[in-house]
C-alpha cells in the first residue's frame, strides 16, 4: 500500500488549501479514509473521516465548519479542502486507510502571514 499526500504549503490566515492523497496497491473504494495532523510539539490528532463510498464524513470539532473531506473512488484519491486557516492549523498532515497501519508520509502545511 502506498499513500502520498501533496498539496501543502505556506498560506496566509483566512487562506485556502487543498491537499490531496494518491492511494495505490490497495482497493480504495472499500475502505475509511481518514487525516490526521500533527502540530509541533504535539500529539498527532484525527481531522476527519470519510466511509467508502463517500457519503459520509465527520470531523474534529477544531475544523468543523472550515475543513472539508472528499474523495474519488475512480481516481483512488482522497481529498481535504481546507478554508478559512487558522496558525492553529499549521502541522504535517497525513492521510491514512482508517484504523491500519497505513499511512502517508505526511505534507506540510504552515499558515503564517
Amino acid at each position: 500500500v502506498r499513500l502520498v499526500e501533496s498539496g501543502g504549503g505556506l498560506v496566509q490566515p483566512g487562506g485556502s488549501l487543498r491537499l490531496s492523497c494518491s492511494a495505490s496497491g490497495l482497493t480504495f473504494k472499500n475502505y475509511v479514509m481518514s487525516w490526521y495532523r500533527q502540530a509541533p510539539g504535539k500529539e498527532r490528532e484525527l481531522v476527519g473521516n470519510i466511509n467508502a463510498p463517500g457519503t459520509g464524513t465527520n470531523y474534529a470539532d477544531s475544523v468543523k465548519g472550515r475543513f472539508t473531506i472528499s474523495r474519488d473512488n475512480a481516481k483512488s484519491t482522497l481529498y481535504l479542502q481546507m478554508n478559512n486557516l487558522k496558525p492553529e492549523d499549521t502541522a504535517v498532515y497525513y492521510c491514512r486507510r482508517a484504523l491500519s497501519r497505513d499511512w502517508g508520509q505526511g505534507t506540510q502545511v504552515t499558515v503564517s502571514s
